[in-house]
């Protein structure tokens, strides 16, 4: 049987009106109104950057280490959300990880579809080796589409022959535009997030009629070859989850040494709501220990 706190969060969920016929800028000021208002950990400091060109923010709570970064990268479908609306999950991460957080605010479509994002990612990674933060001491992750960005910016940087981040981090990664996976059924009805009529929609903004089999837009089609360690996390009741299994095949197929973690019961992004789901709680400590394995 589900926990009483994924059942409570599913009535939140529940509770919020579904979103007819609204504007990009509608939606975007709606996630940034509730998302956004999610509490930070006690004594989280946050400082506006800018990360080679691309606006960022410093997420640190007390105690972080100064020498290690995680930069995030948030999520939204590619068209919504910012550094505003991933603070707590940021903070979060800074806490468990004892590391500095570098989350970056990287440009949205439909104004800046494909790839733009991926531009902005690989200007991220690049300006912290150049600040003087070597690559070893880097890890990269994100949730829902920034998971699929991370996967997606060690591609490039890779190709580009880049030195690699220590490691990158996915939770509920969207890293199949093509939206086909057979979990779009099998877990149509207990997905309380993803409406597959809107992420074909989000889709279709950040393609632009590219292919949406593109690798760097789609990394479940990419070469995975090279790629760092991966930590994967996705919900049990996800309509993600064969994409997600995918990816960490695809990854362990190229010899990337590649954990995926299914957690029974939970949902997209469950970690976003640590401040009332234990399990929430449990898995950003689960990255938290990661990241230190990593990057000791």
């Amino acid at each position: 049987m589900a926990s009483e706190g994924i059942q409570m969060v599913r009535k939140l969920l529940a509770s919020f009106p579904v979103p007819k016929d609204q504007s990009i800028q509608e939606l975007r000021a709606q996630m940034e109104g509730w998302v956004g208002s999610f509490p930070l950990p006690e004594g989280v400091s946050v400082k506006a950057e800018e990360a080679g060109g691309v606006p960022a923010e410093w997420v640190q709570a007390p105690g972080a280490r100064p020498d290690t970064v995680f930069l995030y990268l948030h999520g939204g479908g590619y068209a919504l959300g910012s550094p505003a609306t991933g603070r707590p999950l940021a903070a979060a991460l800074s806490e468990a990880a004892q590391t500095r957080v570098l989350s970056l605010d990287y440009r949205l479509a439909p104004e800046h579809p494909f790839p733009a994002a991926v531009e902005d990612a690989v200007k991220g990674v690049r300006w912290l080796v150049a600040s003087g933060t070597p690559p070893e001491k880097i890890l990269i992750g994100g949730d829902s589409a920034g998971g699929g960005l991370s996967i997606a910016a060690l591609m490039a940087l890779r190709d580009a022959g880049d030195p690699m981040p220590a490691g990158g981090v996915c939770i509920s990664p969207w890293v199949d535009l093509t939206c086909s996976s057979g979990s779009y059924n099998t877990k149509a009805g207990t997905d309380p997030v993803i409406v597959h009529e809107n992420i074909l929609w989000l889709a279709s903004l950040y393609l632009a009629g590219r292919d949406p089999k593109t690798p760097l837009a789609s990394p479940l089609f990419g070469d995975f070859r090279g790629l760092p360690p991966l930590l994967i996390h996705v919900g049990s009741e996800e309509v993600l989850l064969d994409e997600v299994v995918g990816l960490d095949a695809r990854a362990r197929e190229a010899g990337v040494d590649s954990t995926l973690e299914v957690w029974q019961d939970m949902i997209h992004v469950w970690h976003i709501f640590f401040h009332m789901l234990q399990e929430g709680r449990d898995a950003i400590a689960r990255i938290g220990e990661y990241f230190q394995s990593r990057v000791p």
